[in-house]
């Protein structure tokens, strides 16, 4: 059996390797923010206690929630995408790079330690989340 991709289909990997290089890129905030806040390993979240006494803890929870929404969003991206990207590679393509564009400007705002600093871009990422998957 011969699996044939549609021209374009590239793309749509080329968009899906972009969210992996941004799951790569929060890894190395959380990493900083980790460092900034004194929070040791194994320690998911910074404590109640800690975030009293040290402002870079809600950051550091900012950083590392941020991440954490986003391996809980990308399967279902990944699978819609892939499978939108067979009868419409260059859709599948641009939305899943315009989820991926949202997800920078979502991690930067999120990372703050205000997230409501990330409404704007969080409300886009469910829009076109969904587009990919109707289609």
């Amino acid at each position: 059996m011969t699996l044939v991709l549609p021209d374009g289909y590239q793309y749509v990997a080329a968009s899906l390797l972009s969210a992996a290089w941004v799951i790569v890129w929060q890894i190395v905030r959380i990493g900083s923010a980790r460092k900034a806040a004194g929070i040791p390993y194994p320690q998911l979240y910074a404590e109640n206690a800690q975030l009293k006494e040290n402002p870079a803890a809600l950051r550091y929870n900012c950083v590392q929630r941020c991440h954490q929404n986003t391996l809980e969003t990308i399967p279902l991206i990944l699978i819609s995408t892939l499978i939108t990207g067979l009868k419409y590679p260059h859709f599948a393509a641009a939305t899943s790079f315009f989820w991926v564009l949202t997800r920078i400007a979502y991690t930067i705002g999120y990372s703050t330690g205000v997230p409501e600093k990330a409404s704007y871009s969080t409300q886009a990422n469910e829009d076109f989340m969904f587009v990919d998957i109707e289609l």
